[in-house]
């Protein structure tokens, strides 16, 4: 299974501010954001073209745009919803969906409370966003998800990875592709991604 990371300068640099402490919830939403779009365009790399007669203002010519095919972004709330936007600036015309998972206390297994997805989701090639990639329990489980309601042409975007997590997607879902910005060192005793940049969703919606 392919995963990819985008190491673009501009990626990287700020990929650090968002890793500081001292970045604010509004930045650190910003920074997110634009993190994600410039993900998007390595993500989108193997998207079909068609070709298309257009006019310029001196000639005809043949140029190329998106095949057509179907597109869709699926959120694992919460924290996934900050990467939606970016994607959608590229391809305002992909559909949305989402996907709500939370870890119960006892078992440690995610469990579905929402999920809301396009009607045509089999026909449409699916990025499902997590920004942060560390147990991949919500991830692998939203993967089987999709699957479950034919999803087959399917990438996971996260913004930073812990190898522990990308090893889980990788054994449970060995078909999807990866695509992060960063591979971090490990996670620690408390499932957190170190060095990190704590909490994703905390960060994102300044909570605690």
């Amino acid at each position: 299974m392919k995963l990819t990371v985008v190491d673009h300068p501009l990626v990287q640099h700020k990929l650090a501010i968002i890793r500081d402490k001292n970045t604010g919830n509004k930045e650190f939403r910003e920074l997110m954001e634009e993190v994600t779009m410039l993900m998007a365009y390595e993500a989108m790399r193997d998207l079909e073209l068609d070709p298309v007669t257009i006019e310029t203002p001196l000639t005809t010519m043949t140029a190329h745009m998106l095949s057509g095919k179907k597109l869709a972004v699926v959120a694992i709330l919460r924290a996934g919803l900050i990467m939606v936007d970016g994607i959608l600036k590229l391809v305002p015309a992909a559909k949305v969906g989402h996907i709500g998972l939370y870890r119960d206390p006892n078992t440690l297994q995610p469990v579905e409370y929402y999920c809301k997805l396009p009607s045509d989701i089999a026909e449409r090639r699916v990025f499902l966003t997590d920004p942060m990639l560390a147990t991949a329990g919500s991830a692998v489980h939203a993967l089987s998800i999709l699957k479950a309601k034919g999803a087959h042409h399917i990438k996971l975007m996260s913004i930073i990875a812990a190898p522990e997590g990308i090893k889980r997607v990788q054994e449970a879902h060995p078909d999807v592709e990866i695509v992060v910005a960063a591979v971090d060192s490990h996670l620690n005793d408390h499932g957190y991604i170190v060095p990190g940049l704590g909490d994703a969703g905390d960060r994102i919606y300044g909570t605690k």
